[in-house]
């Protein structure tokens, strides 16, 4: 790599090696001093290429074994069913922790009111959690909640029951469809903060506006999910 190496070139080769499936998920990559070794270079550009990777997340180290490419911690299939991020991962035996941030009272702004449906000035409930599996967060949840849609809502124990079971159990009627949207941005301080990452850690960042039944949306909300601890997952066939 010559003389000029820098340490980011060496992120970047590390990078392409594990986006180019070369190294494996999950799986060891060769050691500081053989890639000091191999590339010609000293032992410290490489501890510290490598270390921009593990403060990035894609990268761990484990003492005494060495450093591996992270695995994601929950995938969330993505098919024609609606199913809430917990049911999900109950579907797929994932064990997590809830932990609710904020659960206040606020009055909607314009915008607020409008997706909701509710009068502009109106309450609804804003809510906010951490899931957290085996100790890591996994994703940080916003939630904008219509109270008028499901009366007592405001009651309901987050960190034990989900959204849906709350919507159903208070509005009396199933959830119906949700339109959703995903892009890719960066965590954000607030964020990072939550999802113990950095702040320019890649996030994907999946808003939603979800319906009852009868077409009444009951939330509006965001669910922001570190790019290197989860992956939407699908499965197709062509009929």
């Amino acid at each position: 790599m010559g003389l000029a190496v820098l340490h980011e070139d060496v992120s970047d080769l590390i990078r392409e090696k594990i986006y180019a499936k070369e190294w494996g998920v999950d799986g060891p990559i060769p050691s500081e001093n053989e890639l000091a070794d191999k590339l010609g270079i000293a032992r410290g550009t490489v501890h510290k290429g490598m270390q921009a990777l593990v403060d990035e997340g894609l990268l761990v180290k484990q003492r005494g074994r060495g450093t591996f490419v992270t695995k994601p911690l929950m995938a969330r299939p993505s098919n024609t069913k609606l199913m809430s991020f917990a049911e999900s991962m109950d579907e797929q035996d994932i064990p997590y922790r809830t932990k609710v941030i904020e659960h206040v009272m606020r009055s909607a702004s314009a915008m607020c009111a409008s997706m909701l449906r509710i009068p502009e000035g109106a309450d609804y409930l804003y809510l906010t959690r951490v899931r957290s599996v085996r100790g890591k967060p996994v994703m940080f949840i916003e939630s904008h909640l219509n109270m008028v849609a499901c009366p007592g809502i405001e009651r309901a124990d987050f960190e034990r029951e989900s959204v849906f079971a709350a919507v159903e159990r208070t509005s009396g009627q199933p959830v119906g469809q949700s339109d959703i949207t995903y892009s890719a941005c960066v965590a954000g301080k607030t964020r990072g903060e939550w999802l113990e990452c950095d702040e320019h850690t890649p996030v994907l960042n999946v808003d939603q506006l979800v319906c009852l039944r009868d077409g009444t949306p009951f939330e509006w909300g965001s669910v922001w999910l570190p790019a290197n601890r989860c992956v939407l997952s699908s499965s197709t066939s062509r009929a």
